[in-house]
Formats: C-alpha cells, sequence, structure tokens
C-alpha cells in the first residue's frame, strides 16, 4: 500500500477541485426563455436539452438584452414595472430593478451610454442615461398607437420605433430625445432590424405576410421594397455573417432566411407553434426559436433545414437569449 503524506494528499485535493471548478467554468452557458403568462424564466441546459430551473420575475417579461459588459442579462417585465438582472452564464438572479415603467421592449446605445424601452401599452419610449450599473430616466417621449420594437443605428444618434397599432416607423434623435420623422408602413409594424451601414431598415410587418424594407439615407425615409416571406412576419435574428437576416413568420409557421443585399429570401424553415424570437448559435448552425402557441423552445438545423428538437417550457413562450452566440 501506498502512503501519502498529508501535504499530497493537500494537493491532489486542491488538484481535483481545480478540475472541477474548471469544468464548471468550460461549460456552455444557458439558453434563456421567457415565459410571458408565467411571469419566469426557463433555464434549458444546451448539452442535456433538459430545463434545468425556471426563474421568478415580474409579469409579463417580453424580452430580453445583454448589458454592455456583457455580465448582466436583462429581463423587461412589462406589467412588473421592472427589470430582472441576471447572471447570463450562472442563471443567479442579481438584482431587480423597480419603477421602470412598463418596459415591452428594450436596447442599449452602441456606445453603451444610453438605455432605451418601449412602453407597448402606454404609448411612451423612456430614454435612461445608462452609468454601468443604473439607469437614470431623463426623459419621457409620447408616441403614437402601440410603440412595439426599437433599432438604434450604429453612431448611437437615432432610435428606430415601430407602432403596432397606428402602422407607422418613428425616428427618433438620442441626444434631444425629440421625434425627427414618422412614416407610414404596412400592416402592424413589429421588429426593426437595420443593415451595417445604416442605410436599409427592415421591418417586420405581422398584420401582413412579409418585410418591408425603408431607405433611411436621405432627409426622409422610403418604402422601397415588399420581401414576401410569410404571414405573420414578426422578430429579427442576423444570421452573424454580416450578410444575412433571420425574420419569424408566427402565422406561416416558418422561418425565411433575407439576403439583406438582394432583398430576397433564400431559404425557409419549417417551425410549428407560431415561432418568435430568435437566437442563433455562435458557429451559426442552429437557430434557437421560441414556439409560441406551443410551449416549446424549438432548436433548427440550419444545414438540415428543419427543426431537430423541442424543449418544453412555459405559457406563451417569447424572448431567447444564450451568451454563446453568432454576432447580432
Amino acid at each position: 500500500m501506498k502512503i501519502f503524506s498529508a501535504a499530497h494528499c493537500c494537493a491532489i485535493l486542491a488538484g481535483f477541485a481545480l478540475s472541477v471548478a474548471n469544468a464548471a467554468t468550460s461549460a456552455p452557458p444557458p439558453v434563456f426563455v421567457l415565459n410571458s403568462l408565467e411571469a419566469n424564466v426557463s433555464v434549458i441546459d444546451p448539452v442535456t436539452w433538459t430545463e434545468t430551473v425556471r426563474i421568478p420575475t415580474g409579469k409579463e417579461p417580453h424580452h430580453l438584452y445583454l448589458t454592455p459588459d456583457e455580465k448582466s442579462l436583462i429581463v423587461a417585465n412589462a406589467l412588473g414595472d421592472t427589470l430582472t438582472f441576471v447572471d447570463p452564464r450562472t442563471a443567479q438572479v442579481q438584482r431587480t430593478v423597480r419603477g421602470i415603467v412598463d418596459p415591452y421592449h428594450l436596447r442599449f446605445s452602441p456606445d453603451m451610454k444610453w438605455l432605451i424601452t418601449a412602453a407597448n401599452r402606454l404609448n411612451h419610449v423612456d430614454f435612461y442615461r445608462w452609468d454601468g450599473n443604473e439607469p437614470v430616466l431623463v426623459k419621457r417621449v409620447a408616441t403614437s398607437r402601440t410603440p412595439s420594437h426599437m433599432w438604434i443605428d450604429s453612431r448611437s444618434t437615432t432610435v428606430y420605433v415601430s407602432m403596432q397599432d397606428s402602422d407607422e416607423l418613428v425616428a427618433m434623435d438620442i441626444a434631444t430625445q425629440t421625434i425627427k420623422w414618422r412614416t407610414k408602413t404596412g400592416a402592424m409594424p413589429a421588429d426593426v432590424y437595420g443593415s451595417g451601414d445604416d442605410r436599409r431598415l427592415f421591418v417586420g410587418l405581422t398584420g401582413s405576410d412579409g418585410v418591408e424594407v425603408f431607405d433611411i439615407s436621405g432627409r426622409e425615409p422610403r418604402s422601397i421594397k415588399k420581401i414576401t416571406t410569410g404571414n405573420g412576419a414578426h422578430a429579427f435574428r442576423a444570421a452573424g455573417d454580416g450578410r444575412h437576416l433571420y425574420v419569424s413568420n408566427r402565422v406561416a409557421n416558418s422561418i425565411s432566411k433575407i439576403d439583406m443585399g438582394t432583398q430576397e429570401v433564400v431559404a425557409t424553415y419549417p417551425v410549428p407553434g407560431g415561432p418568435d424570437c430568435m437566437d442563433v448559435s455562435a458557429d451559426g448552425r442552429w437557430i434557437y426559436v421560441s414556439s409560441r402557441w406551443a410551449r416549446k423552445l424549438s432548436v433548427v438545423d440550419t444545414q438540415a433545414g428543419k427543426v431537430v428538437r423541442q424543449v418544453a417550457v412555459g405559457k406563451s413562450p417569447h424572448g431567447v437569449w444564450t451568451l454563446q452566440h453568432a454576432p447580432r
């Protein structure tokens, strides 16, 4: 029998503890799915594809966004008037910020100085100064009916907001928190996505069957094309290659892949259950999408062109996010 010294045993134990710690930190970060009608978040293990825990939030969480330092995932609880901060690596709740009125959708400006929220029920957009830790309200701007989704240009000068029930796209100057222009869109505009050169905006038309493209390079916006994708075109997610854009078609039960250069659909993937918000794996192969009406997270293999896995989550799953993702 070989006998080890106490010091040797301590070294072995220390090495074991270090290996366990390294294994924990090397584990892939979870996939988060908001369950809007259950006021919680499903945490999905991307190795076993099982739900590991549900995190309580405020009422009606709809969208979520990563802080610029990537240390917190912010869940916007629209009816709870709160923001829940969650560690994107461990899924531990960090804190709750109260007094944020009806935060339906949210975005940080690229220069990391502003946090902007859309109050979907109350018809206003709120501009918060962001110091890296706390949002401070600067101004509340009244809008048209039902501000829905937002996009901020690469220079952090303009935020574009869709008005779901007045069929409009509104541009606001961030520095002065004033409306620059507004223009009519197709039926029920939802998500908004801007091209990398800030010259084009893509708007999902949930009340129609496609995506409206606007030229915003001049003083006034111009609607230049309608891309037919499928009924209920709703949410966008960049493919991560700088060229392609995914849009979920909630009514058509599909996801379309758009070439932003040619403004044409180049692929379509069938997804059951009302596909909504999406995220994309770091290698670009997998789309993680909430199947809103089926209470599922669906995983699409873009190479096979189909759903290859579904994970049961809560009622009315909406936002989806993971730290290990393709460029947005």
